[in-house]
């Protein structure tokens, strides 16, 4: 009798991720229904880029849960120049630097910005929902939140602007990020100490992966709690600032010892 054939060795990885291993071969190609899995990923992610943002029903979720909201834009007038011209996505058109000027919100601890980035899908998904989730964190340290902003073809700086007109000590942007083949509808959330047009992403925290196979929005609302905390602390976001989150137990115990940004470190269990 015959050898059985060898096990291949990814095969028992196959469950422990989303990447493409052990995909398997028909002849020197790879099998029909992997092709075809490839092609409908690759739909989802063109999709997800291309979904036009509904920045209304955001708003309307955001404002269910008690918060005042503003909507903007960037200097990128469509979907096709804000791929095209990245530069256009980081500055705010003239109306809505007028907008925020109205909206007389200075002095705040904190701006939240809703922005589409790349994946309006992850925004309409997980925007409420983490912001749901973050809101008892903000009310017991007793931050000032500023109104919501919801911005639409917006970059990553683009949240620079918006904290510096708004006078905030931080802005925390929330934003779609850029599709992957496997990951369609992943939200980002960027935090920038002293926002100023002229930051870069070095002197910006991120918590990535957002979403139901990734980050829950438990785990993401304690981990930007922690940081908010800690950059009114050290006074600095960035590379000078280290996740060390994952060293305080997500516990409700934990959640109540969350520092509000004074001088001791946190209790790490």
């Amino acid at each position: 009798m015959g050898q059985p054939p060898a096990r291949d060795p990814w095969t028992h990885l196959i469950g422990l991720t989303s990447a493409r291993i052990a995909l398997g071969r028909a002849g020197p190609a790879l099998p029909t229904r992997e092709v075809l899995a490839l092609s409908l990923a690759h739909a989802q992610a063109r999709d997800a880029v291309h979904t036009a943002f509904d920045g209304e029903a955001v708003a309307r979720g955001l404002e269910a849960l008690g918060h005042a909201t503003l909507q903007v834009a960037s200097a990128a007038p469509d979907r096709a120049t804000y791929l095209r011209r990245p530069d256009l996505g980081r500055k705010l058109s003239s109306d809505s630097r007028e907008t925020l000027a109205r909206a007389k919100a200075r002095g705040t601890d904190l701006v939240l910005v809703v922005a589409d980035g790349l994946s309006s899908a992850a925004v309409h998904t997980h925007a409420v929902p983490l912001v749901a989730a973050l809101a008892p964190y903000l009310d017991r340290a007793g931050w000032r939140l500023g109104p919501m902003v919801i911005a639409t073809q917006a970059r990553v700086a683009l949240g620079d602007e918006i904290g510096e007109l708004m006078g905030a000590a931080m802005v925390a942007l929330l934003v779609g990020e850029r599709p992957g083949l496997s990951s369609p509808d992943s939200l980002g959330v960027y935090l920038t100490h002293g926002p100023r047009v002229g930051r870069t992403d070095a002197e910006r925290n991120c918590i990535s992966n957002i979403r139901a196979e990734g980050l829950s929005y438990d785990e993401a609302a304690f981990k930007l709690a922690w940081h908010i905390a800690e950059a009114r602390r050290l006074g600095l976001t960035g590379v000078g600032l280290k996740d060390e989150s994952d060293l305080i137990s997500l516990t409700a115990e934990s959640r109540d010892q969350l520092p509000s940004g004074s001088t001791e470190r946190p209790a790490c269990g």
